[in-house]
């Protein structure tokens, strides 16, 4: 995630302050030096981490956080709280025109912030909710634009409306309302071509474009990667066509994190949803307090579990939990199982967004557990994938010379393989024992993947 660095930062300095009984006035003006250092090197805005330290300061040195019986849990919270308000204190929804009239999106950003691909997520999200929405190629300098949006458009299932590149972005805009009109689309979303850098030449054609149908809402994408560049491209549009909000893309990369702590305080718009990876389902809501729990450490409990209900099929868990109580499940069972993990973003996403366990604790982590998991799946599928059907079917007809078969198809020792069917065949025992077991699923030397993971 953007903010590994100032998260393992941040859980330092408060690690130094939960070890003190009493607090002293010194004792939080040093840890608040240290924050303003953190904050500083994470990129985020100059003016937005005085302002913040102050406030914390103010409030941190108040007579309660100094008479509290654990100051330094009073600090943290003081912190959590002033970060949740810095990134907008609440969470804001892209505005729709009530049920029955069009609601026409204009995505603008620069070129390379990801905002074609970040379009099409946004209209899988409308499809998902049950709207009907129409994405509009209005990039005609790029014809890779446009069939970049059409194949994505294709992927989520959502109509493209395009005319090519020798007619007007104006123009198209206008013809795409009047089509979404005449066949019962409630969503129009306009992907608009992106240059290098912010110029008079894009902004003229983004005002057209607003002046020539009725756009409802402007939203800016931007490229959290680039920093402190990222506010300053917030600014530059929101002062010169305005804009209602703000999606932040590649938060899930090796960034700093600093734009998405500093374009609220900065242009006084929220930020909508965060991209968190490549695929087209990779686009979350932004919640201002999930996002201060994971950069303090703390976890993102209630994400995790929304994630676990859009990608686990409940037909399929509940067929796999009778099949568990019966040991009748097999390695097809297990290939769905994995498929679903990944889904979820994989180990290492899953463990970040758990209570203690951010970047910092992860990399600790004896043999570096996540890393482990995660190659251990990829082996496993392998394995599983040199199966025959009837083999994956019923596991107990692999014998050695089936073994050997697979081992030598999925690139791996035969060792690999036994280990695999040993802890399959351990797995259905233990499962016929205690059918209620998963629900507990407490183990003596803590948690362990199981098959090879």
């Amino acid at each position: 995630m953007a903010f590994d660095s100032l998260s393992d930062k941040l859980q330092n300095i408060f690690k130094n302050l939960r070890g003190k009984g009493r607090l002293s006035e010194a004792d939080v003006k040093v840890a608040m030096k240290e924050v303003k250092m953190a904050l500083l090197e994470a990129d985020v805005n100059f003016k937005v981490v005085k302002s913040f330290v102050k406030t914390v300061e103010e409030r941190a040195i108040g007579q309660d956080v100094m008479k509290s019986l654990t100051p330094g849990q009073m600090v943290i919270k003081i912190v959590n709280e002033e970060m949740v308000n810095l990134m907008g204190s609440t969470t804001t929804e892209i505005a729709l025109r009530p049920s029955g009239e069009i609601t026409v999106i204009l995505m603008a950003g620069l070129q390379g912030a990801g905002k074609t691909t970040t379009t099409a997520k946004l209209a899988g999200k409308y499809k998902a909710k049950g709207k009907k929405p129409l994405l509009v190629a209005c990039d005609v300098y790029r014809p890779a634009a446009i069939e970049q949006l059409k194949i994505n458009g294709e992927k989520q299932g959502v109509e493209v409306f395009a005319m090519g590149t020798g007619v007007s972005p104006v123009d198209i805009a206008k013809a795409a309302v009047s089509h979404a009109k005449a066949n019962g689309f409630n969503i129009v979303i306009l992907d608009t071509a992106g240059r290098l850098h912010v110029d008079e030449d894009m902004m003229d054609e983004l005002i057209q474009i607003k002046n020539a149908v009725d756009v409802y809402q402007t939203v800016l994408v931007v490229d959290s990667m680039t920093g402190q560049d990222a506010v300053n491209v917030a600014s530059s549009f929101n002062d010169k066509i305005g804009i209602d909000g703000v999606i932040l893309t590649k938060l899930d990369g090796d960034t700093r994190g600093g734009a998405a702590l500093s374009i609220k305080a900065v242009t006084g718009k929220p930020i909508l949803y965060a991209g968190m990876g490549e695929k087209l389902s990779d686009l979350e809501q932004f919640y201002p307090d999930r996002m201060a729990s994971r950069i303090l450490g703390m976890g993102d409990v209630l994400t995790l579990i929304e994630k676990a209900e859009a990608q686990i099929d409940e037909e399929k868990a509940r067929e796999m939990e009778k099949k568990l109580k019966k040991a009748e499940f097999d390695f097809n069972d297990f290939l769905d199982y994995m498929g679903q993990i990944r889904n979820m973003g994989g180990i290492g996403s899953i463990l970040n967004m758990l209570p203690g366990m951010g970047a910092g604790q992860i990399k600790g982590m004896d043999e570096n557990m996540a890393s482990d998991a995660e190659s251990g799946m990829k082996r496993t599928e392998s394995i599983i994938f040199s199966m025959t059907a009837e083999e994956r079917a019923n596991p107990s007809i692999l014998n050695p010379s089936r073994k050997n078969r697979i081992a030598k198809g999925a690139g791996v020792d035969i060792a690999d393989v036994n280990r695999l069917v040993k802890q399959f065949d351990q797995m259905k025992k233990m499962m016929k024992q205690m059918p209620g077991m998963m629900k507990g699923a407490k183990r003596r030397g803590g948690f362990k993947f199981p098959f090879g993971m």
